[in-house]
Parts: C-alpha cells; sequence; structure tokens
C-alpha cells in the first residue's frame, strides 16, 4: 500500500462512471476514504458497489452525494457534507464534464453555457469548496481533468475544446497560487477514453471529427486512472497519459501548426 494515500479522503466529482470511477476503485484499493459526487443517484449506488469491492480495510468509508456540479449552493453543500462525514480532503479529482460535439452554427447558444457550467465552473466551484480545509492541513492534490481537445482545438468540438482550455488556464494560475501552501495542483489530458461519456459523443459528431478522434488511440478508463494517481504520487502538474499526448502537451507550439494542417486535409476530403 502506497502510505501517500493510507487513511486519507479522496472527493471525486464525476465519480460514478467513467475515469471518476476509476480513480475511486485505485484509491480504494490504496486504502482512501472515497466521497463521489453525481447527479444520478442509481449510478452512484451502482458505483458505490463496485468500489467497496476495491477496498483495503473493513474501516474504509465510501460516500456517495447526489449534486450537480453547475449548481454553486449543491455543490458546496455536497463538498461540505463530504467533509462532515469522512474528515477534511487530502484529493480533489474534478471529473463531471459533458462533450457534445456539432457545427458550431447549428449548436444553441444554451449547449456552449450549460458546456461551460458544467466543465469550467462545476471545476472551479469544487476546487472553491474544498480548498479551504486543505489550506487550514497545508497539504492537498488538486487534480482538474481536462482533454486532448484542451491542448488543441478540434474540428467539431467548439461547445467543448474552449472550457478545457479554460481549465488549463485556472490550473495554471492555480498551481503558483498554492503552491507556497503545500496544495498540489495537476490538469490531465486524457486521450479519447472509452466511457459512456464517448459513447454519447459519438452520436453527434461530424464526421471529420470521428476521423480526427479516431487517428488517436482508444484508452480504457482504468488506464488513464492509474495514470493520473501515478502523477498524483509524483506531485506532476501536467499529466499526459501516453506518447500521443505527451508530445502534444510538451511539443504543443511546435506540433500544432502540423496537426492543423493534417486536420484541415481530413475536413476537405470529408466535406
Amino acid at each position: 500500500m502506497s502510505k501517500q494515500f493510507e487513511a486519507k479522503h479522496a472527493i471525486i466529482t464525476g465519480g460514478s462512471s467513467g475515469i471518476g470511477k476509476a480513480c475511486a476503485k485505485i484509491l480504494a484499493s490504496l486504502g482512501a476514504n472515497i466521497s463521489i459526487i453525481a447527479r444520478d443517484e442509481n449510478k452512484l449506488s451502482i458505483a458505490k458497489a463496485e468500489i467497496e469491492k476495491n477496498i483495503q480495510s473493513s474501516k474504509q468509508k465510501i460516500l456517495t452525494v447526489v449534486a450537480d456540479v453547475s449548481d454553486r449552493d449543491r455543490i458546496e453543500k455536497g463538498i461540505a457534507l463530504c467533509v462532515d462525514e469522512l474528515g477534511d480532503p487530502d484529493i480533489l479529482i474534478t471529473s463531471a464534464g459533458i462533450a457534445i460535439p456539432g457545427y458550431f452554427q447549428q449548436q444553441s447558444i444554451e449547449i456552449f453555457e450549460r458546456s461551460m457550467a458544467i466543465n469550467y465552473f462545476g471545476s472551479l466551484y469544487a476546487i472553491k469548496a474544498a480548498l479551504p480545509f486543505m489550506e487550514r492541513n497545508k497539504k492537498g492534490n488538486i487534480v482538474l481533468i481536462s482533454s486532448g481537445a484542451g491542448a488543441i482545438g478540434i474540428y467539431g468540438y467548439t461547445t467543448y475544446s474552449p472550457t478545457k482550455f479554460a481549465l488549463q488556464g485556472l490550473a495554471e494560475c492555480l498551481r503558483g497560487e498554492l503552491k507556497p501552501l503545500g496544495i498540489n495542483v495537476s490538469i490531465v489530458y486524457p486521450p479519447d477514453t472509452d466511457t459512456p461519456q464517448l459513447e454519447l459523443e459519438n452520436k453527434t459528431k461530424p464526421a471529420a471529427t470521428k476521423i480526427i478522434t479516431g487517428t488517436a488511440q482508444l484508452w480504457t478508463a482504468e488506464n488513464v486512472a492509474r495514470e493520473i494517481v501515478n502523477g498524483i504520487e509524483n506531485n506532476s502538474f501536467a499529466i499526459a497519459p501516453g506518447l500521443e499526448m505527451t508530445l502534444l502537451v510538451r511539443l504543443n507550439s511546435v506540433l500544432k501548426p502540423i496537426l492543423n494542417w493534417y486536420f484541415d486535409r481530413i475536413v476537405t476530403n470529408n466535406l
């Protein structure tokens, strides 16, 4: 067992499925108490049962909280409940998010607003609510889940990519502010990951978007979660699973013109 996670408390938004749930399973296997927050009570109950199969001690607790991260009052009360039940958080992972691909002209303003409310403000609200407890303990890890589409704008993702770029800016600012307080900030750039969210995305992806995203290796949520937990243990700022994401994040300014040229060719051939 990793001593870093022994008898600790991890709060995970979007913890009922996908990458969030996979992180919860791994952290539970390392001895952590887990709080998962999501909108669907039934999915939370199913996830709790799965996570409990990974605990290492009968003393560990798994808490579920129903809340929409875009509702500031609900997420603040939800995190306060997590703290009341399981103690101050050592880890916060903001994994809740949505992606609704489509053409800019055809998507309503409401979709843009909803995407920003969940993906960006949902993360910000959770951080604001959890941070005072980390600050008073002078330790903690905050992990924001961005995307490969948060490192380079992707055709068909105008409602999604900007929200993930915003998370990168937030993480970069917070990193410098919180480091002197003993709080580490990480941002994750997952590649396409086999999750229920991706299944939903594929229903509205333009043809060219499917080809562009299909050029990268599809990861499992479990493998992405392992990279995230390793990044937390190593206090890594940028966590980029796989060679493709690592190169994109580290050599972004060099690769972006080449990738844009390649993407343009795909789009032209599929109009």
